[in-house]
Parts: C-alpha cells; sequence; structure tokens
C-alpha cells in the first residue's frame, strides 16, 4: 500500500536532511544553465527541489531514490514522473540507462555519499556536463579552493582538472529538516572540455592522491613510493637557476647571520673587559682613602 503520509521521516542511516526552504529548492533548480539539459536528480526526498525542476520543462527529467518511503512518497504527490521515477543507487546506476549524451545531475545530496557522487561524476565526465547540488559547506569549499589555500585538496584538483567550478550559496542549518550541525552550501560544475592532460588519467590520480596523502613531504619525496623514473618529477627548466640563485641568497644570508653572532658576542667580551676595568678603577679610588682615614686615626691617637 502506498505511503499517504504527508512527510518522510528522514533515516540518519542515509544521510537524509530533507530541505525546508521554498525559494532555496527553487533558486537550485534556475541554477541550472544548460540548454535543453537532460536532468537527473539524486535524492529527491519528498520532491521540495523535484517541484521546480518540473516546472523547467526539461527535454527529459528523472529522479533517483534509494529510500523506499520516499519513492512511495514521489508515487503519490508527484504521478507526472511515471517512469522517470527509478527506485535506486545512484552509484550503482548506469547512468547510461538514463541519457546516452550529455546530461546534468542536480540534488540535494546525501551527506554521507556526496564525495562519492563527485568521483562518480569524475568517472563519467565524458557525459556528465553540469552538476550543480548541495554539499556540506567543508566539501563544496574543498571543491571550490583555489591553489595555495589550506583547504585545496584531492577533490579541488581532479575536479578542476575538468570541471570550472563555483560556490554559488551557503545555506544554513534551519532550512533543512532535521537540521544538520554543519552549514550547506550550493556550488556548481561545468564542464571545460578545453582542459587538457599532459598524461594519463590514471597517472595523474595516483600522483595527485599520493601527493596529497604526504602533504609534508616534498613533492619528489612523496612520489618515491610509486613506479615511476626519479626524473619524472623534474623542476621546470626556466626555474632552475632561479632556485639555484635563492640556494645561493640563503647560503649568504646564513653566513652573515652567523658573522653577526660572532660580532656581538665580541661586543659582549669587551664590555665584559670595560666592566672588569672600572670595577679595578673604582678599587684604586677606594684604598688611598682608606689609607688617608688609618693615617689620620694613628695621628690622632699620639695626642
Amino acid at each position: 500500500m502506498r505511503n499517504r503520509n504527508t512527510t518522510v521521516k528522514a533515516k540518519k542511516r542515509l544521510g537524509q536532511h530533507f530541505l525546508n526552504n521554498q525559494a532555496i529548492a527553487q533558486d537550485i533548480a534556475e541554477a541550472v544553465l544548460t540548454p535543453d539539459a537532460h536532468v537527473l536528480e539524486i535524492g529527491p526526498g519528498m520532491g521540495v527541489l523535484t517541484q521546480y525542476l518540473l516546472q523547467r520543462k526539461f527535454p527529459q527529467f528523472a529522479v533517483i531514490e534509494l529510500d523506499e518511503e520516499s519513492v512511495e512518497y514521489l508515487q503519490t504527490h508527484y504521478p507526472e514522473l511515471g517512469n522517470n521515477l527509478i527506485h535506486g543507487d545512484f552509484l550503482q546506476y548506469p547512468l547510461s540507462n538514463f541519457h546516452e549524451g550529455p546530461k546534468v545531475i542536480v540534488g540535494n545530496f546525501p551527506y554521507n555519499i556526496s564525495s562519492q557522487i563527485l568521483f562518480k561524476v569524475l568517472d563519467e565526465k565524458e557525459t556528465v556536463v553540469e552538476l550543480v547540488g548541495m554539499f556540506q559547506k567543508e566539501v563544496a569549499e574543498r571543491v571550490c579552493a583555489r591553489s595555495g589555500n589550506k583547504q585545496y585538496g584531492i577533490l579541488s584538483v581532479l575536479l578542476q582538472a575538468f570541471y570550472d567550478t563555483e560556490y554559488l550559496f551557503t545555506v544554513g542549518e534551519h532550512e533543512f529538516t532535521p537540521p544538520p550541525q554543519v552549514k550547506s552550501a550550493v556550488i556548481r560544475l561545468t564542464r571545460n572540455f578545453d582542459k587538457k592532460l599532459s598524461c594519463d588519467e590514471k597517472t595523474f590520480r595516483t600522483v595527485v592522491k599520493t601527493a596529497f596523502n604526504y602533504r609534508r613531504k616534498t613533492l619528489r619525496n612523496a612520489l618515491q613510493s610509486l613506479p615511476f623514473d626519479p626524473s619524472f618529477v623534474e623542476t621546470e627548466p626556466g626555474n632552475t637557476s632561479q632556485i639555484t640563485s635563492h640556494k645561493s641568497q640563503i647560503t649568504n644570508h646564513k653566513s652573515q647571520v652567523t658573522s653577526h653572532k660572532s660580532q656581538i658576542t665580541s661586543h659582549k667580551s669587551q664590555i665584559t673587559s670595560h666592566k672588569s676595568q672600572i670595577t679595578n678603577h673604582k678599587s684604586q679610588v677606594t684604598n688611598p682613602i682608606s689609607t688617608a682615614k688609618i693615617q689620620h686615626g694613628e695621628c690622632c691617637g699620639d695626642f
């Protein structure tokens, strides 16, 4: 029997946090920029985003939901979905079953599989031309981080090698039921087919993951465990002379510092010597006075 309830109970094991702000749901739906897009929504829950995606009248639109209770709810409240309501696991679902050509992924993504969703998008990058979705704010910031930022990491490098990433807006905890313990954010990934790798993708992924797993090591040392020729990690030719120059400057600075330390030690020794001389002078001044007093006392004693 279909679930006629007006709500679906959020399940922690599925990482469900249902968006309850209609305006934010509409903003997410309108953030899809691909013209004539074939759109697949992941984890629609109770359809707060689904309703606005349906209004966009895309050439093809479907939703995929793992939670059986949510599937029953959607069948009842969004009968127009029909066969475009897929009961299944997105991570196991062949995207070619949805559409062979270019497609767009949208959703308020379950927090517990958000990174896995992104890695699947990477695997399907030749046909996934855009992604618009809600992630934990921390994950969203990592995806969009630029080089030099402390959040720049594996996801940043791998995704930005193929996609242009945009951080669209932040969403507070109170906009969900139940409210998560962290803030969320909506981002957009747009496939950039002009970006090309200078090596095969398998090598690229291996190097990136290994390098970031050993952040405290130099790149050359981090990659020593990989089956590459030592010359694989080379300094750019144009930078070699600069690096040599910098090393020379550093050596000179160290030498100057050592010289300054030696001068300071010498000055301290001179100061000590001067203090000793001053003490001697004071002693010499004090002794004649004491002698004079004694002699004066002896003279007085004769009277």
